[in-house]
């Protein structure tokens, strides 16, 4: 497990978060058809917080696209470094994520975030702006639309509609389940938005969430038990 500390320099404010979204925003690339499904490695990626303590840990798990069997996994742990506001969830959430990239023994191939690429108020979620600093092909699988609308899609699994701004589409609302409810995706960086849905599809067998984002979540989750178990005074 890597410990991480909040880079220096690190945006503190509000504004200074929003510039630099808005310098990193203009690098996302929307023109590559990004990995082919089912090949290479597929890596999720997820955090899980204390509050209390001020604690965020961060999972990486690679997954062999073709089998999803788990190729490797990291985690860190580090201080929130950044408030809670929404729109810039990112920047409580990066240090520590691409602590956790970095830990892995291997490539990690396409980056699926447990969140947003595009369909982001200020179109540069999670995914997408960790695709950039990476330079990585990133997705973002979401399990509600944020506040874009969409239609229904149709009950059979694979069945897609947009997700709309206004009359821009941001994402798909992507049935993975006959009948169960969509999850939502989006571009993150270097994938287009058919081929994001179809590596959610082949990371979705039995499940409605991608089995990256299954597998991260879990993993977090103990990472950051373990670390507040650490930190908890002894009773005498």
């Amino acid at each position: 497990m890597t410990t991480v500390r909040v880079p220096a320099g690190w945006p503190a404010t509000e504004e200074e978060a929003r510039a630099v979204q808005d310098g990193l925003r203009a690098r996302v690339v929307l023109d590559e058809p990004g990995p082919q499904p089912g090949t290479g490695h597929v890596t999720g990626v997820d955090v899980a917080y204390d509050d209390e303590r001020d604690v965020v840990a961060a999972a990486a798990v690679v997954l062999d696209a073709a089998t999803l069997g788990v190729v490797a996994e990291a985690t860190a742990v580090g201080q929130v470094s950044f408030p809670y506001v929404p729109g810039l969830l990112a920047f409580r959430e990066v240090p520590t994520v691409l602590a956790a990239l970095h830990a892995l023994p291997c490539p990690p191939g396409l980056v699926v975030c447990d969140g947003y690429g595009l369909a982001h108020p200020r179109r540069f979620g999670l995914a997408s702006h960790l695709g950039v600093v990476t330079g990585l092909p990133t997705i973002g699988v979401a399990k509600n639309p944020f506040t874009f609308a969409y239609d229904e899609p149709d009950a059979p699994r694979g069945s897609s509609s947009p997700l709309l701004a206004g009359e821009e589409e941001v994402g798909r609302a992507l049935r993975t389940r006959d009948g169960v409810k969509p999850v939502f995706v989006s571009v993150g960086h270097r994938v287009s938005l058919a081929g994001a849905c179809a590596h959610t599809l082949a990371l979705t067998p039995a499940y409605r969430l991608p089995e990256t984002t299954r597998r991260a979540d879990a993993l977090c989750r103990r990472a950051l038990q373990e670390a507040t178990t650490r930190q908890a005074p002894t009773s005498l």
